[in-house]
């Protein structure tokens, strides 16, 4: 399963594993969607599979629930705090001009 976060989570330059009904994920995403950034969302709760996703994230995140989980170009950034803590630090927005999910 880890080889199926992998091909997903490098499928566009920001993609997020999230719950439909999880909020985090919900401040995750409009933090996002505020920079301007273009993501890619894969909701582990609608995925047939979405257990063992959730299973192989929880290793790589090393907690539970995994969700949000951020990858930006195909790298794990980790769960909302992660971003939280780039963003105030100001390394977020580079990062994601490195990626290519912001032009400016």
């Amino acid at each position: 399963m880890a080889e199926r976060v992998a091909r997903l989570s490098s499928q566009r330059a920001v993609v997020i594993f999230a719950a439909s009904n999880c909020f985090m994920c919900h401040a995750v995403k409009t933090l996002f969607s505020d920079l301007g950034v273009s993501w890619a969302v894969h909701e582990v709760d609608k995925d047939p599979n979405g257990k063992d996703v959730e299973g192989a994230l929880a290793r790589m995140v090393g907690r539970t629930p995994p969700v949000p989980a951020v990858f930006i170009g195909g790298k794990l950034v980790g769960p909302t705090d992660q971003v939280m803590s780039l963003h105030l630090a100001g390394k977020l927005v580079p990062l994601l001009r490195e990626a290519g999910a912001l032009w400016l």
